[in-house]
């Protein structure tokens, strides 16, 4: 039954990151057409009201879901993401889905990088290794020293550092707090925020883009929602492998919808990062198991 369950869980994440990579795409045709953080604020309408929706569902409903031994740090969580998000569709429109997500991958590794002082948690020597193997993956990406580096590329790596910290909270806060309620939070803190910053963007959109739109919310609710039955039928450390899919995702549609293209480097670079990360995933299993 386990091995069935791993098998639903690895469909669940491929399709997961085929929905969040559609969900990317879309961010970036409308954050070229609008402000990317009005964008972002329609989004986490319904994305709150999805997560509200979730938390009723469950046993004590949303009284439940809001209490929480680490209300700031759930707070500060749910801020962070809509700053991130908003970063991160930043560097679609400037970057490109090619390249952003080729740095985006290095999050693994940060998060590996930062456990030992952010959860206390112990990082080896091969872990330290494959980490600065990533970073040499970011490095042949950027290209500082080539004469091709653009200030654009800090966007992503700015993405995946928040990211990282987002995702090293949600550790520390799950040490007491239900998965439940770190969602909740997220959702309604994230709401709040999203529309503070976006509401002074808001223009009038064609009927065109309010359907782009209206996809752009269906994939992020899906997205969640397929995430969340996947972590539930398998293991993370079974599944977060093939989250790397995304990259792939993401570059076929950056050169077949976008016109992008794949430089060497960030062939190179993007592979080292995955390979490190797989390494890091695979060591993380090993020293559980």
């Amino acid at each position: 039954m386990a091995e069935q369950n791993t098998r639903l869980g690895i469909w669940l994440m491929v399709a997961t990151t085929l929905v969040f990579t559609l969900q990317d795409g879309i961010s970036r045709h409308l954050a070229t057409e609008y402000n990317t953080m009005m964008v972002v604020m329609i989004r986490y309408w319904f994305f709150a009201a999805f997560v509200v929706a979730v938390a009723a569902r469950k046993a004590g409903g949303l009284r439940a879901a809001a209490q929480s031994a680490f209300p700031w740090l759930q707070v500060f969580r749910g801020a962070l993401l809509v700053v991130e998000i908003n970063v991160m569709v930043l560097a679609f429109v400037y970057l490109g889905l090619v390249e952003s997500h080729a740095v985006f991958t290095v999050y693994p590794l940060l998060v590996a990088a930062l456990s030992g002082p952010v959860l206390g948690e112990h990082v080896g020597w091969r872990r330290w290794v494959a980490i600065g193997i990533g970073f040499v993956g970011v490095i042949t990406i950027l290209q500082p020293s080539g004469g091709v580096f653009s200030p654009y590329a800090a966007i992503p790596l700015l993405a995946a550092s928040m990211f990282a910290l987002y995702a090293l909270l949600t550790r520390y806060v799950a040490r007491a707090d239900s998965a439940t309620t770190s969602f909740f939070y997220t959702g309604v803190v994230g709401v709040v925020v999203a529309t503070a910053i976006g509401v002074g963007f808001w223009v009038p959109m064609t009927s065109a883009d309010w359907v782009w739109m209206g996809l752009l919310c269906i994939a992020g609710v899906s997205g969640q929602y397929l995430m969340i039955r996947c972590f539930e039928v398998a293991e993370a450390s079974a599944v977060q492998p093939f989250a790397y899919l995304q990259l792939v995702f993401a570059s076929s549609l950056g050169l077949m919808v976008f016109g992008e293209s794949i430089r060497w480097n960030v062939a190179l670079g993007a592979g080292l990062i995955v390979a490190a990360g797989l390494f890091t995933l695979w060591r993380e299993r090993q020293a559980r198991g």
